[in-house]
């Protein structure tokens, strides 16, 4: 499979994932948010080596005559565009529907009519909601517990729904926290080395007790071309994670003590989830994605935690890096 359509390549893992594609010979076709200001995300940031190496198609991944025409003439897809901030689905539910599930549906409908080899459709670990058991395995339980999650947990299924009613060879990956360089103020990393970046010393965040199971991007980019090359995984939901559980407030003082600052941690009421809607605890159990698709985190346990801090430090405290994120707002 040589001719590759990533859906959502504008966004953060999708512009990591374009980029070493392209470097590793395949022939990609990058699907990005049609806008009037003609911008590609993160794709215009892409090194000097990658410019004019992929194609780009623009549209809008709830339309499905859109999403069939990017999709002629390749061999697989690795579908990623979705709506994935937490607090704003709170805000908009709707969109979340439109864009995860209805999205989704346009994907694995154009794949069974063109016959594609194969879908790489994204999960996300907020599908678990809070752990019922841990380490976490591919089997636990669903639970909706915010209206991001409960689009995901329908997008997934109708995914799944194809593959069983249908034979369309999809394969979903569920990856866990991803990090790294890139990633969008809503995420809790980026917020906290972005204030302490500018200088601050209180730093503002929600809730400080869930535990994460964090992945670098590169393990997670990783992780989707292992998926794409294994003839194993067709039907399968698969976790991507590092098999490491660490707290927010960690978290924050390790990032703290690799930048050589003494912080304190504020409440920011408005960043905090309502009770009920809070992801306590998730931590990954990977034995499935190192079985079946021969993967294993490069950034695992808590010194590759901190390699993979400090690597995503050193993007985001390039002052041109820097000044993309607005410190002074909270980014919903």
């Amino acid at each position: 499979m040589k001719k590759i359509l990533i859906t959502g390549a504008d966004g953060f893992i999708g512009s990591h994932l374009t980029e070493t594609l392209v470097r590793e010979g395949y022939d990609v076709k990058a699907f990005v948010l049609y806008n009037s200001f003609n911008t590609l995300g993160w794709l215009d940031e892409c090194a000097e080596d990658m410019r004019g190496q992929f194609e780009v198609f623009a549209g809008d991944i709830r339309d499905p005559h859109g999403v069939r025409t990017a999709m002629m003439g390749c061999d697989a897809v690795l579908h990623l565009a979705a709506l994935i901030a937490i607090p704003y689905s709170y805000h908009s539910p709707d969109t979340y529907v439109d864009t995860n599930v209805k999205g989704s549906l346009n994907v694995v409908q154009a794949a069974r009519d063109l016959g594609i080899c194969k879908v790489i459709h994204t999960s996300t670990s907020e599908v678990y909601g809070t752990a019922r058991f841990v380490p976490i395995t591919e089997a636990h339980p669903l639970q909706g517990q915010s209206p991001y999650s409960a689009s995901k947990i329908g997008a997934d299924q109708i995914a799944q729904s194809f593959y069983l009613s249908f034979g369309t060879p999809v394969v979903t990956l569920r990856p866990f926290n991803t990090y790294g360089p890139r990633q969008s103020a809503r995420a809790v990393i980026p917020t906290i080395m972005t204030q302490l970046a500018s200088g601050q010393r209180q730093i503002k965040l929600g809730a400080v007790h869930p535990t994460r199971d964090f992945n670098f991007v590169a393990d997670t980019v990783n992780g989707f071309i292992k998926a794409l090359q294994s003839e194993a995984g067709i039907g399968e939901t698969i976790n991507l994670g590092s098999h490491f559980e660490i707290s927010i407030g960690d978290t924050a003082r390790i990032i703290a003590e690799l930048m050589g600052a003494e912080i304190e941690i504020l409440t920011d009421e408005q960043r905090l989830r309502p009770d009920k809607s809070e992801v306590e605890r998730l931590w990954a159990d990977n034995s499935k994605a190192r079985e079946l698709l021969g993967w294993a985190p490069q950034y695992g346990g808590l010194e590759g935690f901190r390699r993979g801090l400090s690597e995503t430090l050193d993007w985001f405290t390039e002052s041109a890096n820097l000044v993309r994120y607005k410190v002074d707002r909270y980014n919903i």
